[in-house]
């Protein structure tokens, strides 16, 4: 048995006023080729199929047409929903998407045979059976009790979803035993675990209630799928435990890792060999960072894109001056530059001491448009925005003056 895990895909998203979706349906091509060219018989994602509840029609067009492709291959398809996704989304198709070879699992059923599925081979016999568990809403599994502390209330939501994690585990048990196969059980998950390392782009799932599940508390499974942090990584010493990591760069911290998609074989009675397939950068990102001079050595030092490519660029700056003092400085140095500045922004010790200077000063001592400037200095606002908003806010501030009663 063959599989690919991945995860995280957020189709539909705006990275800074960007749209992603040439690199998605760079992404999705390859991935249809690495399925053809290694045979898989199961490709597993593992939530956050769109960036968000109410996708673009754009992004919904691209997974449909990816769910058409993949069917050509022979390979089955599952697609379990992540903290991103709304549940009526995706069962929106779930019936139409069973006819092709598609199975998609939204949220947690009250009976969890439901999400206990056997995967076969190309072949068409079994191959490994999957606890199909998507992200787990405490909703959905936990009932609320009156004058529970805190720590009660995390502990309850722990257990429940080890307790949700263990009842699937016995059925895939159970189901394997009644096949006679030597059959892998394959969990998935979308959560965080103990000691990852996350991204400035990964939401807080569980804020108040569980901060991270520990890692003791999944079945002895033999592969365990997960998503939700983006940075590809094994969970511990556990190298069948696994985050696929996102297939392209959600934030510009995310880019020291190479992002990949994880290639799974399965032999009886051997631990799984797991491959890391490197997925292809499409969309140049960089990260720069210093003093003016040090910029613009980094943006003369920048590779040559391929022909009708731009960077994009997140640009911090070491300055004790006000950005909007910078900005024009920056434009100088990448106006001739194949470089889209995303995002212009100070250092995060120099905005602290900004904030503290702030607080010194009071606001008689300022103009309208000194406040806005520095509220927005303080923002990871792109230029692109800025350069809007300082029209629309110059033209409040006359209005104001102007409807002002003359002293």
């Amino acid at each position: 048995m063959r599989i690919i895990h991945t995860a995280d895909w957020h189709l539909g998203q705006y990275f800074y006023t960007k749209s992603r979706a040439p690199e998605h349906q760079a992404f999705l091509d390859w991935l249809i080729v690495q399925i053809t060219e290694h045979q898989v018989d199961a490709l597993i994602v593992a939530g956050d199929i769109f960036d968000n509840g109410s996708p673009p029609s754009y992004a919904r067009e691209m997974l449909n047409r990816f769910v058409v492709a993949l069917r050509t291959t022979g390979c089955q398809l599952v697609l379990l929903a992540g903290n991103h996704d709304a549940v009526a989304t995706l069962n929106e198709s779930r019936d139409l998407l069973a006819c092709l070879n598609t199975r998609v699992i939204a949220n947690a059923a009250e009976d969890v045979t439901q999400q206990v599925l056997t995967l076969n081979t190309r072949q068409g016999t079994p191959g490994a059976m999957l606890c199909a568990i998507p992200f787990l809403r405490p909703r959905d599994i936990l009932r609320s009790l009156a004058g529970q502390s805190g720590v009660e209330k995390q502990l309850a939501l722990q257990d429940a979803i080890s307790e949700h994690y263990a009842q699937c585990y016995r059925h895939a048990c159970d189901l394997r035993d009644t096949l006679a196969l030597p059959l892998p059980i394959i969990a998935t998950g979308h959560l965080t675990t103990v000691g990852v390392t996350a991204s400035e782009a990964v939401r807080e799932i569980y804020i108040g209630s569980l901060d991270a599940f520990p890692v003791q508390a999944f079945p002895p499974a033999d592969y365990i799928a997960l998503g939700h942090i983006h940075r590809p990584q094994r969970v511990g010493h556990s190298e069948h435990i696994r985050y696929s990591g996102s297939p392209i760069a959600l934030s510009f911290d995310e880019l020291g890792s190479e992002k990949s998609v994880a290639l799974i074989d399965f032999t009886p009675d051997v631990p799984p060999e797991i491959t890391l397939l490197p997925v292809p950068v499409t969309q140049p990102m960089r990260l720069i960072k210093g003093n003016l001079a040090d910029i613009e050595q980094q943006l003369h030092s920048l590779p040559e894109p391929e022909a009708g490519q731009r960077v994009w660029l997140d640009i911090e700056i070491a300055t004790d001056t006000y950005l909007s003092d910078m900005q024009q400085r920056i434009q100088q140095l990448t106006h001739t530059l194949p470089v889209d500045v995303l995002l212009l922004r100070r250092n995060r010790e120099q905005r602290l001491q900004a904030i503290a200077r702030e607080k010194k000063e009071t606001l008689d001592e300022l103009s309208p448009q000194d406040v806005f400037e520095r509220k927005l200095a303080l923002t990871d606002m792109a230029q692109e925005q800025q350069a809007r908003l300082r029209p629309l806010f110059n033209e409040i501030v006359r209005d104001v003056s102007e409807g002002a009663p003359q002293a």
